[in-house]
């Protein structure tokens, strides 16, 4: 089993001193000097929101899909900001009618940017937008300089889940959904631990609202207990930092 590993100062392969921060739900934020990652950032409505939506800054938007909480503010940030968006084809189009930025792609495909690159992988899962635009959900694989970061989106637990373990060297961290009743829940998120085989799992999608709420203490000890992969768990607001590798 690998060590558990410290809120600042834990270090990887090619770590060059990203931030990583849980925004609540399923949003984070990666920062590194002047660019900054939001992914899924559902604010507005969000009872675990550290932040409001006026309050972050963006340089680029990735989504795993259109549903209200996850989709959220990324509309108001992108216009704010500037920040180009990333998600499924269907989705992009909708939000760039709004006058973003907006770069689609489909399962499979990635995209480049300054800071790495996003590839939208598969999600077990629905998503129609708030405006009624029905997308297909995914998973995003992220390179973000040499760390490697694998949001699972809103999934269940299915075997394919290998595949994308499979198709990089490592996976630093897993941003994994453990909720239940809209995504798998804790018992089956450790078997998903399991395939992806991440070096740090850090779970979302869990005690937003009474429906999804967990025991975080029981997976983090369940996932140490099966797996190699590290547990951390974050409370909205709290930071990761990536100390640089000397």
């Amino acid at each position: 089993m690998r060590a558990a590993c410290s809120v600042v100062g834990f270090s990887n392969r090619g770590v060059t001193g990203m931030e990583l921060k849980y925004l609540g739900h399923a949003a984070f934020a990666l920062t590194e000097g002047d660019t900054s990652v939001l992914i899924d950032p559902f604010l507005t409505g969000n009872p675990k929101a550290p932040v409001s939506a006026d309050e972050v800054s963006a340089t680029t938007i990735l989504l795993t899909h259109g549903h209200r909480d996850h989709i959220g503010d990324t509309v108001a940030i992108a216009q704010r900001t500037g920040a180009a968006v990333f998600g499924i084809v269907e989705l992009a189009n909708e939000i760039g009618e709004d006058g973003v930025d907006a770069h689609g792609a489909n399962l499979g495909g990635t995209v480049t940017f300054d800071w790495g690159w996003a590839k939208l992988v598969p999600a077990w899962h629905t998503s129609t937008t708030p405006k009624g635009t029905v997308n297909t959900p995914a998973g995003l694989l992220i390179g973000f300089g040499e760390t490697i970061l694998y949001h699972l989106g809103d999934t269940c637990l299915f075997s394919d889940l290998r595949l994308v373990r499979e198709s990089v060297e490592t996976i630093d961290y897993a941003l994994m959904c453990i909720g239940g009743h809209y995504t798998m829940d804790r018992h089956e998120a450790v078997k998903a631990a399991k395939l992806v085989d991440a070096r740090t799992v850090i779970p979302c999608h869990y005690d937003t609202f009474p429906t999804i709420e967990t025991d975080v203490a029981a997976f983090r000890a369940d996932v140490e207990a099966a797996t190699d992969s590290a547990v951390l768990v974050l409370k909205p607001g709290e930071v990761h930092a990536s100390a640089p590798i000397a």
